[in-house]
């Protein structure tokens, strides 16, 4: 098997020199690394992580830390995450949290993160104090995606705005009566409370420019599910109370519970009342539901790149990257009825 020390004898450099060209590092030039690449075609090397590693004294490998592996979301950034490391020949260490205190105690009290990478990557993980201090005391580059954290670099999008857009969407079509399914149990899902929290500030702060109170009542706790969002939207409608003419959810999973629910009623989308939602689930096409598409996989692509420019010498990104929605209509929304 072909060996770095081998292209190396056969370009007449050192190993370490070979290592940081085929890695792409700036300090080598461009001559040079053509050179070298021209030659480990030839001979067939295959670059093995944990080869380079021992010439560069790193992991070659980024900890992407997650609340728990189950939601779309998560599943989506890993994709990305490890779409750019693979090219790079880099490995992802996966410290998957749980949603469950002593699996984060785990992570960080006992410092896993200090032997598993050479960067860190997390997912919607609103770090406690101690926490960021931990990972300063690391040394090593840190990048969250999904949430803004105290403190640290964040891509994302903004949550608010988000938010706002997709209430102003139903206001625009003449819904007053809106109802708001939020995330909330974000403990339970691992999910920062920012990410609800925000989207729920961007829909009052629509209502009220509107001249539209906001109406607490109208705000139900979806817990990011589909099963869970079905319930309560169940609830409503089998309460007898007046339903909302339009319906927001946080996120697309819970826009497909409401939908279920209310066809289950016989209640038409968007004849009788509409749905918006945020993400553009795989799932959000079959249904037809109209939502603000995020890129989950792009946010993870520019997370892991960020990182990855840093470890190889490059200015670090010192601002947040914050990434656009668009409006993808598919009809769940309608003008209101007179």
């Amino acid at each position: 098997m072909v060996g770095i020390e081998d292209v190396a004898r056969e370009v007449g450099m050192s190993a370490s020199t070979v290592s940081r060209a085929l890695r792409d590092l700036p300090l080598v030039s461009q001559q040079t690394k053509q050179v070298v690449r021209a030659a480990a075609d030839r001979l067939g090397y295959v670059r093995s992580a944990a080869a380079s590693g021992l010439v560069t004294g790193r992991a070659m490998a980024i900890s992407v830390v997650v609340p728990a592996v189950g939601l779309w979301f998560y599943s989506q950034v890993i994709e990305g995450v490890d779409t750019v490391l693979r090219q790079a020949d880099y490995d992802m260490a996966l410290v998957n949290l749980g949603g469950v205190g002593v699996e984060r105690e785990r992570a960080f009290k006992r410092s896993l993160l200090r032997h598993r990478g050479d960067a860190v990557l997390a997912l919607c993980v609103d770090f406690s104090h101690e926490e960021r201090e931990e990972l300063r005391q690391l040394g090593l580059p840190v990048i969250v995606v999904g949430t803004p954290v105290r403190g640290l670099r964040f891509v994302g999008i903004d949550e608010v705005a988000a938010g706002y857009q997709a209430t102003q969407h139903l206001i625009d079509l003449g819904h007053r009566d809106i109802l708001h399914l939020t995330g909330g149990a974000e403990e339970q899902q691992g999910l920062s409370s920012r990410v609800p929290q925000g989207r729920l500030t961007g829909y009052e702060q629509a209502l009220r420019d509107a001249g539209i109170p906001p109406d607490p009542g109208r705000v139900l706790e979806g817990r990011f599910s589909m099963s869970a969002s079905r319930d309560v939207v169940d609830d409503l409608v089998e309460s007898g109370s007046p339903l909302p003419t339009a319906i927001f959810a946080a996120s697309d999973e819970m826009a497909f519970g409401a939908m279920l629910s209310l066809n289950h009623h016989g209640l038409s989308v968007p004849d009788d009342i509409s749905v918006i939602g945020i993400d553009n689930h795989v799932m959000a096409d079959p249904f037809g539901l109209t939502t603000l598409a995020q890129r989950p996989f792009d946010q993870g692509v520019e997370g892991a790149r960020i990182l990855l420019d840093e470890l190889a010498g490059r200015p670090p990104r010192k601002t947040s990257l914050v990434l656009p929605v668009h409006l993808i209509d598919r009809g769940s929304t309608a003008p209101v009825r007179a």
